[in-house]
């Protein structure tokens, strides 16, 4: 792989390099490089929003430098203020250690388990004294901090802020103080965390870390991002069937940046109903094996069937033919009596397949992939698709 082939993989979907020149001559130089990637395990599973900056330090390792997880069992018992506009609620150790366990097993799902290396930083945090924690202090001042746009927002309006907050972002900016960070991911919502960690490895002494933040991929309503309490999210671990239900769901709007950000490609040219199908396997496959595809398929169309009145038509579709045109299909399901009515009911948004809406009058789909489908056209008229006769 020729140098300009690794940076552009690097930068493949990065939103903030900082600062690019830096990590240019760095990743240039040869060097093995420290890619450092902080979790707090604050809940017991991580989702697909997070598979994002995991895939981004996996490719770190995949060109040979050492990914670095920090796990944030000390930092968790302060919580990362992070987007909130309340003080998170304080972990036991023992909850802190459960969820670590399983993010962990979640993480070697996309990170290669053998090149990874996993710190805890109760390590270097449990063990500071209060000389140790007031000198840290030191090295920013109130104003910098409320910088941070949570905090200057909770300020502004009179919502508490606790100190134990104020210091999180300099615990998390001194675990690359001991690791060593040479670069380290996240998030665009932990930007200014990451930036605190070059000021504070500067303050010490140290050369401070590059930084690269990744997008936020938006959640299944379409509009937030994805977020377990929000309750738009995919987990990595949930059943293989659910995965798939949900990746059926996902707005039209939303296909690019999920086969950007997990795939690494675009949507293939379909109907959007096929770009989630495709979407589906493809996320089942990677978490599950191919083995739980078919499976979670065939419930999804079983699923969509039981939704079908019990006295709806079925139609077998046509024998001679590799494909049929959805305008075609709709007349021969008797639900229009002309293709131009077909093709003004397309257009209108009221024909949907398995539950998706259809949009291009000129789609054809293989005769194959529609037998068990379920045809509907306007909110009462429905139709199964069985094989031909």
């Amino acid at each position: 792989m020729t140098e300009a082939s690794k940076l552009e993989r690097i930068y493949a979907n990065a939103v903030d390099v900082i600062p690019r020149v830096e990590l240019d001559r760095r990743l240039k130089s040869g060097a093995t490089l420290r890619a450092k990637l902080g979790i707090d395990p604050t809940a017991p599973d991580i989702h697909l929003g997070f598979v994002v900056v995991l895939k981004k330090l996996r490719q770190f390792q995949d060109l040979g430098h050492t990914a670095v997880l920090v796990i944030g069992d000390y930092t968790a018992r302060v919580g990362d203020p992070s987007g909130r506009n309340e003080t998170r609620p304080i972990l036991s150790p023992e909850k802190i250690e459960e969820n670590t366990k399983t993010y962990l097993e979640q993480a070697y799902l996309v990170l290669d388990k053998d090149r990874t290396e996993v710190r805890r930083n109760s390590e270097w945090l449990a063990p500071l004294t209060m000389a140790d924690i007031i000198g840290l202090t030191r090295a920013t001042t109130v104003a910098r901090i409320l910088e941070r746009d949570d905090f200057s927002k909770r300020f502004r309006s009179g919502d508490p802020i606790s100190l134990t907050e104020l210091l999180y972002p300099l615990m998390q900016a001194y675990d690359s103080v001991a690791i060593d960070a040479d670069v380290e991911l996240g998030g665009t919502d932990q930007l200014y965390n990451l930036l605190m960690g070059r000021h504070i490895m500067e303050y010490y002494g140290k050369t401070p870390q590059c930084v690269l933040t990744t997008p936020l991929l938006v959640g299944t309503d379409g509009t937030a991002k994805m977020s377990k309490s929000l309750g738009n999210y995919i987990g990595v671990v949930e059943n293989p069937r659910d995965v798939f239900g949900k990746a059926m769901s996902i707005p039209d709007k939303t296909m690019p940046d999920y086969y950007s950000l997990l795939l690494d490609r675009s949507p293939p040219e379909a109907e959007p109903v096929e770009q989630k199908r495709d979407l589906a396997r493809s996320l089942v496959r990677t978490f599950h094996g191919e083995q739980a595809v078919t499976d979670a398929e065939e419930h999804f169309n079983a699923v969509v069937r039981r939704e079908v009145p019990g006295d709806a038509p079925e139609i077998p579709l046509p024998e001679s033919a590799e494909e049929v045109w959805i305008v075609d299909l709709i007349v021969r399901a008797g639900f229009a009596k002309t293709n131009g009515e077909a093709r003004r009911f397309v257009r209108g948004g009221a024909v949907r397949l398995d539950g998706e809406i259809v949009r291009d009058e000129r789609l054809s789909l293989p005769v194959e992939s529609l037998t068990g489908s379920v045809l509907q056209v306007g909110k009462r008229r429905y139709a199964r698709l069985v094989a031909p006769a």
